[in-house]
């Protein structure tokens, strides 16, 4: 019987396993199509991404609580957002995505630094993140962290060369800078 109990154990194993290397080959896959693709290719690579980032890879629960999280986000309900977020990451630590949401929110709710402290995380799992970058680069304008709100949107152009805000906020941010050494 522990020999069965421990084959099945080990065929579980291999199967999430496998998703999750699938999941990963997929997004190589997928950064690699980004930084080759302008504008309307690049928004469908986009889109595929962030399906990738918002579907857990092993448990369909955690990817329905981070969904009911981003719907109380879309109605501005941001204190129950952030505790579905938070519970989220306590059940698992590995997800990106959950600290992705939660730092949004906590950006929203005025608490730049816990924000930058779960783009810390976020990027620590996955450093192509380019959602997480931008985001850094407006909790840094908010900390008066200049130059790095600046490199930021570099790394998140480079990972994602058609993303429009980079661009922007580059520009924005020097002229800023600019404004407040006069």
């Amino acid at each position: 019987m522990k020999k069965l109990f421990f084959v099945i154990l080990v065929y579980l194993f291999s199967q999430v396993s496998s998703l999750a290397n699938e999941r990963d080959t997929r997004l190589n896959q997928l950064f690699n199509e980004l930084k080759a693709n302008k504008s309307k290719v690049a928004l469908i690579i986009e889109q595929e991404i962030w399906a990738l980032w918002s579907t857990h890879p092993t448990d369909e629960k955690l990817t329905a609580r981070l969904e009911e999280g981003s719907q109380f986000v879309r109605d501005q309900n941001y204190i129950k957002a952030k505790d579905i977020f938070t519970e989220v990451i306590n059940l698992d630590q590995s997800w990106a995505e959950a600290w992705n949401k939660r730092a949004t929110v906590l950006y929203m709710l005025g608490e730049f630094q816990k924000s930058q402290d779960d783009i810390d995380q976020v990027l620590a799992l996955e450093q192509r993140h380019f959602g997480a970058l931008a985001g850094q680069g407006l909790v840094n304008i908010q900390l008066k962290n200049y130059e790095k709100a600046i490199k930021s949107y570099e790394q998140a152009q480079d990972i994602y060369p058609a993303m429009r805000s980079p661009k922007i906020m580059i520009k924005q941010i020097k002229e800023l800078i600019k404004e407040q050494s006069i």
